[in-house]
């Protein structure tokens, strides 16, 4: 299936199947698990079927309930069906939902307890708040009377105990991406408890965060393509769309951009999910004006301070990974040492305070250079520069591998760096 497609544009049975597959390949939720629904303007459901493999769901696999209670299709639908029947009566500014038994939710559900969201800044307007749903029976019209009166009280995202997490929301791009970021946020959560203990940011301090944003760039008049220009939209977008898949960024939150004629440069768009970034959503950014009719991420600034200092810097990606935000939520030591490879690559990677990529681009772009590609900023993202674009993912892989490592290493005992004399050796068969 093709994962660059206008998903609002396709048939619900489409959409459903496309989302299924996406959230299985991220192993969010396992053959048998988890159900997606969508109810269209007829008021009819289409919802995913039960007893069907959900890494292989094609979209004729998928059941329709009509409004008067026929059901249409070559399956059974999902068991769980009357609790999404039940929410949309009670919400029916809802138009889809998604119930799954993503590992880190399902964590935070038989502990019974409910993950803080404010562990990430744009994890509180995407999730909102959260809702709890006491245990009852799976595919039980109690079930389904608990979950909706949970959303009746405005949730649109909701902890099932002893269960998982059920999310909706106002089509099934916004549903995902709530579903996404959730789950997001308590990995963050779990993991920065393996090595520290996250800090959480107030509702006052992102509302302050908020008003930081710069205004727009002014609009170029006249934008030309060139071939050059065309061939790094591509390569952008291909990047977007491994990171994804990696887990490296998620639908709500990420940019990448591309130097490619001086210190102008293509970046990424806000307000566009990651996972359906096509080439003309890319924002060409040319003398301090942006492409008309479009609006570039909201780090556009910190971009163009760091291309303007560094020449040798092409590329720059700014995202959010789960383990390397288990160190910009604690503000534990991200202690590169690991192997040869981590520390030649990324060297000495920097802990910023929260809200510097908007006023403290200077300082950002002071800290950054070729022996420094990265930085962490607090609670909020990680910053990765390089020449080209295939080397700053790499880049960013090798930063979250040695992040991982470093929070398994954490049940071992304390790491062991490679050593100052080992580091001098490295420096100076490698770097000069």
């Amino acid at each position: 299936m093709n994962e660059v497609l206008d998903t609002r544009l396709m048939h619900p049975r489409d959409q459903i199947a496309m989302v299924m597959t996406r959230i299985y390949k991220r192993g969010l939720t396992t053959t048998s698990g988890g159900n997606i629904s969508i109810i269209d303007d007829n008021g009819d459901i289409w919802i995913s079927p039960s007893a069907v493999d959900k890494g292989s769901l094609k979209p004729t696999d998928i059941i329709c309930i009509r409004k008067d209670g026929t059901i249409e299709g070559c399956h059974k639908p999902s068991s769980e069906y009357p609790f999404h029947r039940a929410i949309y009566k009670n919400r029916p500014d809802l138009k889809a939902i998604i119930h799954a038994h993503p590992p880190a939710l399902v964590a935070f559900s038989i502990a019974r307890t409910i993950p803080n969201a404010n562990v990430i800044s744009q994890a509180k307007h995407v999730c909102g708040p959260v809702g709890y749903a006491e245990y009852e029976l799976p595919g039980s019209e109690a079930l389904g009377a608990k979950i909706a009166s949970e959303f009746t009280l405005g949730y649109n995202a909701v902890i099932m105990e002893n269960h998982g997490t059920v999310v909706g929301g106002s089509d099934l791009v916004d549903t995902f991406n709530r579903f996404e970021t959730f789950e997001f946020s308590a990995r963050t959560i779990l993991y920065g408890n393996a090595i520290g203990t996250p800090d959480y940011l107030s509702d006052a301090e992102i509302d302050a965060f908020e008003t930081q944003i710069p205004a727009q760039l002014p609009e170029m008049k006249v934008t030309v393509h060139s071939s050059e220009e065309r061939e790094k939209r591509a390569e952008i977008c291909d990047i977007v769309h491994r990171a994804c898949t990696q887990g490296l960024m998620i639908s709500s939150y990420g940019t990448i951009s591309a130097r490619y004629d001086g210190d102008n440069f293509l970046i990424t768009p806000t307000n566009v999910p990651r996972w359906d970034l096509k080439p003309e959503d890319v924002v060409q950014i040319k003398n301090g004006e942006r492409e008309a009719g479009k609006t570039p991420s909201r780090s556009t600034y910190l971009h163009q301070a760091i291309y303007k200092q560094h020449p040798e810097i092409n590329s720059i990606i700014l995202t959010q990974s789960p383990y390397l935000m288990a160190f910009a939520v604690t503000g534990a030591s991200f202690n590169v040492r690991t192997i040869p490879e981590s520390w030649i690559f990324l060297q000495d990677v920097h802990t910023l305070d929260y809200g510097m990529q908007f006023n403290g681009r200077t300082e950002i772009a002071d800290i950054i250079c070729k022996s420094n590609p990265a930085v962490m900023i607090k609670n909020d993202c990680v910053i990765i520069t390089g020449n080209q674009l295939l080397q700053t993912f790499d880049y960013l892989e090798v930063a979250e591998f040695s992040a991982k490592s470093l929070v398994m290493c954490a049940t071992l005992g304390a790491m062991v760096p490679i050593n100052n004399d080992q580091v001098e050796e490295l420096r100076k068969k490698f770097i000069g």
